[in-house]
C-alpha cells in the first residue's frame, strides 16, 4: 500500500514537472528593437548592431517587453566586458540586482528574479555601478525566461522588414473619417489640441490628411514647431530627383515666412512648412482644399489659424500634376519619427472635424475608424490606444502603456453643430 501510495505521487509529480516544462517560457529580447538609452551619460548610445555600450555611471538603458498576465520571471543578461571587471546593476520597478560581470567574450550572467503582479509592459533598467576597464560592458540581449503557465512575452522579436527601426519608432495610430458619398468635397476643416506634456521630439501630430499628401504640427526641438504641409508627386520614389519633370508638385504661392522644398523617403514630392511657437493645450485649426484647375491637373491649398483668432494663415498652393480630383481619404494620424524616442508617450485630441462640398454646404464628420501600421498590426508594439474623449476623438502612442485599445474598430463622437466653421472662401483666394 505504501509503494503504491508512493509511486502515484512521484507520478503525479512527475506529470507536474512536465507540464511546467512544456508551458515555460524562455525569451531572448534583442536590444535592436527594445532598449533605449533613457538616461543619456557622456559618449553613451546604441551601437548600429543594437548592442550597448557605456562607460558613463550616468546613463541608463532601458529594455522593454510586454507580458500578457501576472508572472515570476528569471532574467539572464548577455554581453562581455573588454577589459577589466565591472559591476552592473539592472533594476525593476523597486527591486535591484547588482551583478559582478568580466570577460572579454559574449556570455550570460544572471540578473535575477523578479514578480510582476499584473499584465502590461516591463521596463528592465541597466546602470554601470563600477568598472575597473574603460567601459562597463557591451550588451546585446535580454533573456526572459518563467514557469507561469501560457505566459506570452510581446517584444521587437528581429530585425526582419527594418523592424528594429521601426519598432524603436513604436505604432503609428490613424483616424480615417467617413465623408458623406455622394458629394464632392474641395474642402476639410478640423481642430488639434495636443494636452500639455505629451510634445515630445519626434512627435508628428497630422490633423489634415488627404488622398496625396498629410498637413499638421511636427515637433523638431524643446522649441522649434513646424506646420508641415506637403503634397506627393505622381511618380512613385523615394529619392524625388528621380522625378521626372513633367510629374514635379509645383509651387504656385506661399505664405509670409513659409519654406518650401522636396521630401523623400516615403514617396516623395512638395514640402511647405511653417515655423510657427505652437504651445501644447492650445487649440489649433486646420483648413485645406482641393480642386481640379481644368487642365488635367490639381490644386492643393492649406491654411493655419488658432481657434479664438481672427484670420488664416495662408502655407502653401501646389499644383499637383497629372491629377484630375477632389479632396478624398480626408484623415488623421499619429507617429513618432525619431526613434530614439520611441519610449516616450504622445497623445493628440482632434475634435470639430468638416467637409465643404463644391455647393458651398458644409457636412459634419462625426465618425471615424481607428487603425494602425504594421508595427501595432503585427503585434510588435501594443503601446496604442483611440477612441472618443470629451466631444472629439484622440489618439495615443508611445511610452509603453498599458491600456491598449484594439485598432480597426469605429468611433462616433458627440455632434457640434453650434461649431460650423464660418469661413470667406473668396478672401481665402
Amino acid at each position: 500500500m505504501f509503494r503504491f501510495v508512493r509511486s502515484s505521487i512521484l507520478s503525479a509529480l512527475c506529470a507536474l514537472s512536465a507540464a511546467r516544462a512544456e508551458g515555460a517560457l524562455q525569451a531572448t529580447v534583442p536590444f535592436g528593437g527594445n532598449a533605449y538609452l533613457t538616461t543619456e551619460g557622456a559618449g553613451d548610445g546604441m551601437q548600429r548592431d543594437g548592442s550597448t555600450r557605456w562607460q558613463d555611471a550616468k546613463s541608463v538603458f532601458s529594455i522593454y517587453f510586454h507580458i500578457d498576465r501576472a508572472a515570476v520571471l528569471d532574467l539572464v543578461l548577455r554581453l562581455k566586458v573588454p577589459q577589466g571587471e565591472s559591476v552592473i546593476r539592472a533594476k525593476v520597478g523597486e527591486k535591484a540586482f547588482d551583478t559582478k560581470a568580466a570577460g572579454a567574450e559574449v556570455h550570460e550572467v544572471k540578473l535575477g528574479q523578479v514578480e510582476v503582479k499584473q499584465p502590461g509592459y516591463v521596463r528592465v533598467d541597466l546602470q554601470g555601478v563600477s568598472k575597473t576597464g574603460p567601459v562597463f560592458a557591451e550588451a546585446s540581449e535580454l533573456m526572459v525566461s518563467s514557469a507561469t503557465d501560457g505566459l506570452k512575452l510581446g517584444y521587437v522579436k528581429n530585425n526582419e522588414g527594418n523592424m528594429f527601426y521601426w519598432g524603436r519608432r513604436g505604432p503609428s495610430v490613424h483616424l480615417g473619417y467617413a465623408m458623406p458619398r455622394d458629394k464632392t468635397i474641395e474642402y476639410a476643416y478640423s481642430e488639434l489640441t495636443v494636452p500639455v506634456g505629451e510634445d515630445p521630439i519626434g512627435s508628428y501630430f497630422m490633423a489634415n490628411g488627404f488622398g496625396e499628401g498629410y498637413y499638421g504640427i511636427q515637433v523638431k526641438s524643446p522649441t522649434e514647431r513646424w506646420i508641415l504641409f506637403s503634397v506627393w508627386s505622381p511618380f512613385h520614389t523615394n529619392n524625388p530627383r528621380d522625378i521626372p519633370e513633367a510629374d514635379r508638385v509645383v509651387l504656385l504661392e506661399k505664405g509670409e515666412g513659409v519654406r518650401v522644398g522636396e521630401f523623400g523617403n516615403e514617396g516623395s514630392g512638395g514640402q511647405s512648412f511653417l515655423v510657427y511657437p505652437c504651445k501644447a493645450g492650445v487649440t489649433y485649426r486646420f483648413l485645406n482644399s482641393v480642386k481640379p484647375d481644368g487642365q488635367g491637373n490639381s490644386i492643393y491649398a492649406a491654411w493655419f489659424g488658432e481657434v479664438g483668432k481672427d484670420g488664416w494663415k495662408l502655407i502653401a498652393r501646389f499644383k499637383r500634376p497629372k491629377t484630375d480630383k477632389h479632396l478624398t481619404g480626408f484623415h488623421s494620424f499619429l507617429e513618432n519619427f525619431a526613434d530614439r524616442n520611441g519610449y516616450l508617450g504622445r497623445r493628440s485630441l482632434h475634435g470639430n472635424q468638416w467637409v465643404c462640398d463644391t455647393d458651398g454646404t458644409w457636412h459634419e464628420i462625426t465618425k471615424a475608424r481607428f487603425t494602425g501600421d504594421a508595427t501595432a498590426g503585427g503585434g510588435h508594439r501594443l503601446d496604442y490606444a483611440g477612441g472618443v474623449e470629451g466631444k472629439g476623438f484622440f489618439m495615443r502612442n508611445g511610452g509603453f502603456f498599458g491600456e491598449r485599445v484594439p485598432i480597426n474598430q469605429s468611433f462616433q463622437r458627440e455632434s457640434t453643430p453650434d461649431a460650423k466653421p464660418v469661413i470667406d472662401f473668396k478672401a481665402l483666394d
